[in-house]
C-alpha cells in the first residue's frame, strides 16, 4: 500500500504565504495568476486575493490518458512577449513592446513528473511562435512557474517557487490536498 499525505487548508495557505514571500523577496508580482485546471485553481484564487491580482485558468489534463483534454492559451504567451497588435507593429515599428509585457505566474498543487509545465512551454513555443529565438527570456523571467509541492525527481526542473518537496523516486508518497480528500456523493 503507498504511503499518503494528507494536506490540510492551513498547510495549503501557509505555502501560499510562502510563494508570495519569495515572489517578494524576488521583487517579482505577476500581472496575473493562471491556475492550472484542476489542482492550482485553489492556490491561483488563494494567491489571486492574497496579492490583488487577476486570476486566469488553463486546462491541461495530462493525467490518466487526458493529453486530448488541453487548451492553448497563446494569449497568454502574447501578453508575457509584449505583442504589439499587427495593426499597430507599422506605426509603432516593432512587433514587440518591453512596455506591454505581462508577468505571469502558473501555478499548480504538484510538479508531479513535470509533463504539464513542459507541456505549457512547448505548447506555446510551437503554436504562438514557433520561430522565435527568444523564448528564454520569457521562461523564468515573465513567466514563472509555482507548485505547492515540488517533487525533486521531476523531469521539469524550472520551478520557481515552492513551499514543500518530496523525492517521490526515494520515497514513493501520494499527496491528497483538501480539495481532493472530500469524499463521494
Amino acid at each position: 500500500m503507498i504511503k499518503k499525505h494528507y494536506y490540510s487548508w492551513q498547510d495549503v495557505e501557509k505555502a501560499c504565504v510562502n510563494i508570495a514571500l519569495q515572489m517578494y523577496k524576488d521583487a517579482w508580482r505577476p500581472d496575473y495568476i493562471v491556475g492550472i485546471t484542476r489542482g492550482g485553481n485553489v492556490p491561483a484564487t488563494i494567491l489571486s486575493n492574497m496579492l490583488d491580482v487577476r486570476g486566469e485558468t488553463l486546462k491541461v489534463s495530462l493525467r490518466d490518458g487526458g493529453g486530448d483534454a488541453c487548451e492553448t492559451n497563446c494569449w497568454m504567451a502574447e501578453d508575457a512577449f509584449g505583442v504589439v497588435p499587427y495593426e499597430e507593429v507599422e506605426s509603432y515599428g516593432a512587433r514587440w513592446d518591453p512596455a506591454r509585457k505581462n508577468n505571469i505566474l502558473i501555478i499548480d498543487d504538484i510538479n508531479d513528473t513535470g509533463a504539464t509545465f513542459d507541456w505549457i512551454q512547448r505548447d506555446w513555443q510551437a503554436s504562438c511562435f514557433p520561430n522565435e529565438e527568444t523564448w528564454a527570456s520569457v521562461w523564468g523571467h515573465n513567466v514563472r512557474f509555482a507548485v505547492i509541492t515540488e517533487n525533486l525527481s521531476s523531469d521539469f526542473g524550472n520551478v520557481n517557487y515552492y513551499s514543500y518537496e518530496v523525492n517521490k523516486a526515494e520515497d514513493p508518497i501520494w499527496l491528497v490536498y483538501p480539495w481532493e480528500n472530500v469524499g463521494s456523493v
